[in-house]
């Protein structure tokens, strides 16, 4: 299916809504029924057809159908975080006493869930070099029920080979996750190469304004059915209606915003490697990337985000760099218009988890901003030093 069709019309049955362009906003918790028997009938179709907001929203639905689209899956569920998404799907596959084997350096809380949180429920977990696919097969026991994958990760870029770990995992007979956030589905379509779960950080590209925090699943309709009469309605992490508005406001653009990024990055990305107060810089499309093929057999291009090594040892250095900075906003998170810097040195003052990244690495992400700017911005920045 057609990119610009998906982003700008699927879904929206205008005629249904007095042919207005933009889909209303059902800001509604509840919804009635002439008829007992037609109550009945509804509630046997909870997540397709309104019954109550928790399972079903006209709202939420278009946005759904979109996601799924752009992942070629069947279906989709919208979450309150990324971080409910994750934990939705993992906890949809394993149960007390199961093994995952996960890629190295996920997202934070990824790795939370699966070397803390599900611990104290039987869930154990195997940690093992993303890069190397053969580490997988070692790495996999009797109990193993899921592999789960983060390529690239978002903050050094190592890529696993997504096509040989899911034809693995179908010979073993074990599910598979992966979170395709960095790359969204304008640069990345794991489906297609044999993965079962895709999971998003709806947060960055998918609304890519920075102003609705939520996560995505995509899967099968089978796989989604079970999610959502389980995890979905139990815990009941949904977003609201109003937010969905938002993201399928921010989708229209969604495809020319990673492009642009996408774009800008590998720009920024050359002046950097350039630079001699630069000691390295981690970007998948990097010339000095050991895994660039790989990136370019599963990538359509890079991503906005890259991270960059200060040649220095010392922390004031880092902090003054990040300081001079006028166009990079200091923040987390990534995937809106704005560019950002987020200094591993600041993680010092946090004990929600450890962090093995040297203090001298600092993250960017390229916004929406003219790349000769962000460029004069990191010079100057870099001149301070």
């Amino acid at each position: 299916m057609e990119i610009s069709y998906i982003l700008n019309h699927l879904g929206e049955e205008r005629e249904e809504y007095y042919g207005a362009v933009v889909p209303p906003v059902f800001r509604t918790s509840n919804f009635c029924f002439k008829s007992v028997a037609e109550m009945r009938e509804k509630l046997t179709r909870e997540l397709e057809t309104p019954f109550y907001t928790r399972g079903f929203n006209p709202t939420v639905s278009i946005l759904r159908k979109k996601l799924a689209a752009l992942e070629g899956s069947e279906d989709a569920l919208v979450f309150a975080s990324g971080s409910a998404a994750v934990a939705a799907a993992v906890m949809n596959v394993v149960k007390a006493g199961d093994h995952v084997v996960c890629a190295n350096k996920p997202y934070s809380w990824t790795n939370t869930l699966l070397s803390k949180y599900l611990a104290k429920y039987g869930v154990s977990c195997t940690f093992v070099n993303g890069g190397e696919a053969d580490s997988f097969e070692k790495a996999i026991t009797d109990n193993t029920k899921l592999i789960y994958l983060e390529s690239p990760n978002s903050l050094t870029f190592e890529i696993q080979d997504i096509a040989a770990i899911a034809n693995l995992a179908k010979l073993k007979k074990i599910t598979t996750i992966i979170d395709n956030s960095y790359n969204s589905p304008i640069n990345q379509n794991p489906i297609g190469m044999g993965i079962d779960i895709v999971v998003h950080s709806g947060t960055k590209y998918l609304n890519g304004h920075s102003d609705v925090v939520c996560g995505v699943v995509c899967s099968t309709k089978e796989r989604i059915m079970k999610m959502m009469g389980e995890e979905y309605m139990t815990i009941g992490s949904i977003i609201s209606p109003d937010d969905a508005s938002l993201i399928l406001r921010g989708m229209r653009t969604l495809e020319l915003r990673v492009n642009r990024s996408a774009e800008t990055a590998v720009k920024v990305s050359r002046f950097l490697e350039n630079h001699a107060k630069i000691k390295h810089v981690y970007y998948p499309f990097s010339a000095n990337n050991p895994q660039l093929e790989l990136a370019k057999k599963q990538m359509k291009q890079g991503g906005g985000l890259l991270s960059i090594v200060l040649n220095t040892d010392k922390v004031e250095d880092v902090e003054r760099f990040c300081d001079s900075l006028k166009y990079f906003l200091m923040a987390t998170s990534w995937g809106g218009y704005e560019s950002l810097a987020f200094p591993m040195c600041a993680l010092a003052a946090s004990k929600s988890f450890e962090n093995p990244l040297p203090f001298n690495m600092i993250r960017l992400y390229i916004g929406l901003e003219d790349a000769d700017i962000l460029i004069e911005d990191l010079k100057q920045a870099l001149d301070k030093m």
